[in-house]
This record gives structure tokens, C-alpha cells and sequence, in this order.
């Protein structure tokens, strides 16, 4: 049943029963939407993040600048049956192979009738996925035989979904490349800006800003930067012909934007003018609780700015392609109304189609969900900045559960993560210098909430991100350019993907992810109720301090203590306690019930419980983490 008739039916109730306060109706309605929600939530959802150029690069010259003939690049053809089993049983359910789409890259395809990239606005020598030039095919670096380059991707699709894993894609509705130029664009379909009115800044119907009678320059260079590191190259003249120039990606309206812009892309107009007028419907009040075929039906009979179409017809493209998601970048620079078109249309087609958007700024966070129609936001400027604060030394645990509370309305949406392409590696020294410093935080991100874990890749091994690899700076794995990922390197052992060539502590650790996560999405106590228990042992608990977490997670089959060790030098031991009000919630009686770590299950001990309290010894080493089961 429909959440709007769900509302209509309880209103109606609550009527009859005599309640007039809104704020309870509301809070009712949202109860039962909840509930729902939960009811339709089978288990965990677990995203493995794959640069899809490093994955299989089993090269390991990792030259600085270095060609793709010297440093290597790897191809969809490296995800093999084995290799795809073997990230399913990581316990994956879904994979995102960043960097599909064809975008700008320094290397010759011409005689594939594929345009050169010139280097004065392309990032790297292997280029900026998110500078995309062709919507409609993909990156030909990616492939054996680059005339069947789509080809060989759509056989990717196959093989994942053979795996029983689904695939995401980046879609980057913000800007393309400044060159875009789509060779396979389906018929009827036109590039961005080749309909516009170039004489004019702004036309709802253009796809970019303009400034008119200006040409483009390109930026200034500055602390010794040259493209491809100063290589001499025929077409690295700190010229790009562009007239009229067009305003920079990251809304930059000079006509020779900084080098610290995104000068290698271009701003889409979504019918906001450059006075912030927008020149298009907006959602009547009342539809951030309506439901996506609603949100389609409103858009049916509007009119809609040319960007708009564009994107939904990419989006739909894909998803005719058996691809089941996307990741949207900086979704938050685009109008939340396109978005509400943009995901109504992909659910329509896909109700299932899993939709995740990078959004930073928490006080939109719940009008791009209720009516952008998002699925999954980045949990990273709350939870994210919070736990690399704790696991660097500095920051408390005390942080968490605040969060955690603030965002209880919303907590299903909001994906968490500890890596990706655009964050430093845990194990780098500039983050936490130590791998390990990683697996008290990976259990509380991957165990606190119903949301969805991400994890990217080679993070499972501790990678630390090292390579100076030319315009990526070391900590991050560089996404500009060409080259391999060393500890994926060892683990993909000549194609093997049995890890041969990793070290023991690499193993160890990867253990240790695939504990946790197989074990998060089997859990039904993880997709029910979440309770803190970090306060209250804070203030009533000897020893209890602000470098342990815990918590607890139940469902009618299951009930969880959830406790970390932040801690890398202390060992730690306490009567954990559990409140009345939580007590009472678990319906323990009194009598003594046996708790069992279910990471690695050597760990036991006694919950006893009398007169309406509960307490269980804890020792807990340094890093380390319990996830204890109560058994009745």
C-alpha cells in the first residue's frame, strides 16, 4: 500500500479517536512509514568501490606521468568469473566501478575515430572520470579491442550480475568535459550545447553559461605545474580554443579560471539563471512525502529544460543496459527539482535501481532524499569526519552517538564509508599511518545503522596510497593517472585473485573485513532497532572512557552488543551495562544469558541480569571489537 493512502487511513483513525495534535498524527504517519520501510529491508547492503583502470593493472612500474604503455592500465576483462566470486564473497552485494563512462584521456585513439584530449584542460595523463566526454560509450582505455569497447562492458554487466552482484555507475549531472563530443549518441539525440544560443549567458534551454564575446584562456600554472609534468607534447601550448568561453564546472564565471577550478569541465544549466531565478516548476508542498510515480506524474505535463532530458535519457540508456544504479556527483550543485525528474524517471523503469549522491551540506541532506528521490546520501561530513578524528587520537567517541541521533529520521539513507577515491587511505600517514586503526571504526560504521556500507578498494588489504604517480597527490590512490595499486597488485597474483603474492598481516585484514561484512548482511538485528549505551556507561561504568563505543542492535530474532576499542595501546576491562528502559525493550528476564563474539567467535562471556539491570563483563584489547550475540 502507498505511503500517501497509509497517511489518509491513519489521519482518518487518529481522528476518530479524538487525537488533534498534527505533530502526533505526524509522528504516527512516520512511525508507519517506517515500519514499512524496515518491513521491505531483507539485509544489509555492502558496496565495493573499484577503480576500474587499477583493479587488474598487474604492472608495477608506476612511473610518475608514465604512458599507458609504461605504467599499464587495466581492462574490464580482468574482472573474470573468479575475480567477481571472490568480491561477492568479501560479502558484497553491489559494485561500482568508478571511471566507465568515456571521459578525457592523453592517449591516441584517432584511428577509432576517437578525438584527441588536450592536455591544458585535462587533470592527469589518464584523465578525470569526472571530466566525461561521451555519455554514450566508455572509457577506451578500459578495453581489449577498442572498437568493441561497449561491447566488452555490457559483457561486464553480464558477468556481474552472473556473479549475483549488482553494478553502479557514475553519472556527473554537474558538468561534462569542456570538449565533449558523444560519437554514439542513440538517434535523436544531440550533444550537450550543440543547440545553444552561444550569443546570449543564459537561455533556460542552453546546456551551459556563456560569456559572450570572450574566448576562453587557459589557466595560469602556478607552483611549478606543467601538464604531463612538463612533457613535451604537440598539443600542451596553454591553448584551448573555446569561444564564447563557457563558466568552469565548479561555478566559476571567469573566462580564465584558477588552476585550483575545475578547468577541465564545464557547468550544466538546469534552468537557474545567473541570478538563481529558476526558470521551471517547483514541487508543490507536501511532496517530500509522496512517493516516486507520484513525483513522475507531476513532471508528465510540465515543461522541462533541454539539461533535464539529456540526463534522463543517459540515465535510462544505462539502465536498458542492465546497469541497477548510479552514484551521483556533487548532486548537491544541481536543482533538487531535476532530481525529483531525474530519479522518478530511473525508478519507473527500475524501482529497485539503487540511487547514492554525494552531498555535503547536512541541512539538505533530507529535501535531496524526500524529494530529490535519493536512496543513499554520504554520511561523511558527520559520521566520516568524526570517526578519522577518533581514529587519528584526537577525537572522542562521545561525538558518535549524537550523530547518530541527529540523523535518526534519515539513518536508512545515509551511506557510510571510511575510504574513497576522493579521501586519503586509512593506513596513509597523513590519516591514521596504520591499517589496523581502521577495524574498530569499519565495525561501528558497518554495524551502527540499516544504511549501506561502502568499502574501496584495496582498502580490505591496508593500502596505503603511496605512489606519486604525477597529478594525484600521495594518500589518495590517484584517479588522473595511469597506474597499479600495489597491495591489489599482490592479491590479484597474475590473475589468480587468490592473494599468492600478499603478505600474512594483508590476509589477516582482509579476513576481517570479510568476517564483518558477511556477517552484517546476514543479520536481521541490524536491520531493526538501534539503541546508544555509550553515554549511559559513561557516566555509570568504571574504566568506561571516551576510546570505547557501544551500542546495541535487535530484531525479534536476533539482539546484539556492539562494543570497539578505538584505543591502539590500551586494553580495557568493565561491567558493561545495559539501562532498565533497554532491559525492558529486550524483554530479558532476570537469570544470566550467554553473549558470543560473532566476528570471530572466540570471545564469550555472561550477560547477567537482575531486578531490571544488566551487566556484562567486557576485556577488550587494543582495536579490537565485539559484536556479541545474546543467546536466550
Amino acid at each position: 500500500m502507498k505511503y500517501y493512502k497509509l497517511a489518509i487511513l491513519i489521519t482518518a483513525f487518529l481522528s476518530v479517536l479524538g487525537c488533534k495534535s498534527d505533530a502526533k498524527k505526524e509522528e504516527a504517519i512516520d512511525s508507519v512509514k517506517t515500519e514499512e520501510i524496515k518491513s521491505k529491508m531483507k539485509k544489509k547492503e555492502v558496496v565495493y568501490q573499484v577503480f576500474t583502470r587499477l583493479f587488474g593493472n598487474t604492472n608495477t612500474t608506476n612511473k610518475a606521468w608514465g604512458t599507458l604503455e609504461e605504467n599499464g592500465v587495466g581492462k574490464f576483462n580482468d574482472f573474470t568469473d573468479k575475480a567477481l566470486n571472490e568480491i561477492k564473497d568479501l560479502g558484497v552485494t553491489h559494485i561500482w566501478y568508478t571511471g566507465v563512462p568515456h571521459h578525457d584521456v592523453i592517449t591516441d585513439y584517432t584511428k577509432y575515430g576517437i578525438s584527441n584530449d588536450d592536455p591544458d584542460i585535462v587533470k592527469g595523463r589518464a584523465g578525470s572520470p569526472y571530466a566525461v566526454k561521451d555519455y554514450y560509450n566508455v572509457n577506451p582505455d578500459l578495453a581489449e579491442n577498442v572498437e568493441n569497447r561497449l561491447q566488452e562492458f555490457e559483457a561486464l554487466i553480464e558477468r556481474t550480475h552472473k556473479a549475483g552482484l549488482k553494478l553502479i555507475i557514475d553519472i556527473v549531472p554537474n558538468h561534462v568535459a569542456r570538449n565533449y563530443q558523444s560519437l554514439t549518441n542513440p538517434e535523436g539525440t544531440s550533444d550537450f550545447g550543440a543547440e545553444d544560443d552561444t550569443s546570449v549567458a543564459y537561455n533556460v534551454n542552453n546546456n551551459f553559461y556563456y560569456n559572450p564575446g570572450e574566448a576562453f584562456t587557459v589557466p595560469a600554472w602556478q607552483n611549478d605545474y606543467k601538464p604531463l609534468g612538463g612533457e613535451n607534447h604537440p598539443m600542451a601550448d596553454s591553448k584551448f580554443k573555446e569561444v564564447p568561453a563557457k563558466w568552469t564546472g565548479n561555478g566559476s564565471r571567469a573566462s580564465q579560471p584558477n588552476m585550483y577550478d575545475w578547468y577541465e569541465t564545464v557547468k550544466v544549466n538546469y534552468g537557474v539563471s545567473p541570478d538563481g531565478k529558476k526558470n521551471f516548476d517547483e514541487l508543490p508542498e507536501g511532496y517530500d512525502n509522496e512517493n516516486y510515480k507520484k513525483h513522475f506524474d507531476f513532471w508528465s505535463d510540465k515543461t522541462i529544460p533541454s539539461s533535464w532530458v539529456k540526463f534522463k535519457d543517459i540515465a535510462l540508456y544505462w539502465t536498458s543496459k542492465g546497469v541497477d544504479g548510479f552514484r551521483f556527483d556533487m548532486a548537491e550543485m544541481v536543482p533538487v527539482e531535476f532530481w525529483s525528474y531525474m530519479n522518478s524517471h530511473i525508478k519507473m523503469k527500475n524501482p529497485d535501481a539503487f540511487l547514492l549522491a554525494e552531498v555535503y551540506q547536512p541541512h539538505l541532506y533530507r529535501d535531496y532524499i524526500k524529494k530529490g528521490k535519493m536512496d543513499y546520501l554520504y554520511d561523511k561530513v558527520q559520521l566520516y569526519d568524526t570517526l578519522k578524528h577518533v581514529m587519528q587520537g584526537h577525537g572522542k567517541t562521545d561525538n558518535i552517538p549524537p550523530i547518530l541521533d541527529d540523523l535518526s529520521d534519515i539513518e536508512h539513507h545515509m551511506l557510510h564509508f571510511l575510504e574513497n577515491h576522493d579521501e586519503q587511505r586509512i593506513a596513509s600517514p597523513d590519516f591514521a599511518g596504520n591499517a589496523l586503526k581502521g577495524k574498530p571504526a569499519m565495525v561501528v560504521s558497518a554495524t551502527s545503522t540499516t544504511a549501506p556500507t561502502m568499502v574501496y578498494f584495496g582498502q580490505e588489504f591496508g593500502e596505503p596510497g603511496a605512489e606519486d604517480l604525477g597529478f594525484g597527490d600521495p594518500t589518495r590512490t590517484s584517479i588522473f593517472d595511469y597506474g597499479s595499486v600495489p597491495s591489489m597488485v599482490r592479491w590479484v597474483n597474475d590473475k589468480n585473485f587468490d592473494g599468492g603474492q600478499s603478505s600474512k598481516e594483508e590476509l589477516e585484514l582482509r579476513d576481517f573485513y570479510k568476517r564483518l561484512l558477511n556477517f552484517t548482511i546476514n543479520s536481521s538485528a541490524l536491520m531493526g532497532d538501534y539503541q546508544d549505551i555509550h553515554l549511559y556507561n559513561q557516566q555509570n561504568t568504571e574504566w568506561y572512557n571516551d576510546k570505547v563505543l557501544s551500542f546495541v542492535r535487535w530484531s525479534d530474532e536476533e539482539q546484539l552488543i556492539v562494543i570497539s576499542n578505538f584505543n591502539s595501546e590500551n586494553t580495557y576491562g568493565f561491567e558493561l551495562q545495559l539501562p532498565e528502559d533497554l532491559v525492558s525493550k529486550l524483554k530479558l528476564s532476570n537469570g544470566e544469558y550467554q553473549v558470543k563474539d560473532q566476528l570471530y567467535g572466540k570471545y564469550t562471556s555472561v550477560l547477567n541480569v537482575s531486578n531490571g539491570t544488566a551487566k556484562v563483563r567486557v576485556d577488550i584489547k587494543p582495536l579490537e571489537s565485539f559484536i556479541l550475540k545474546i543467546k536466550k
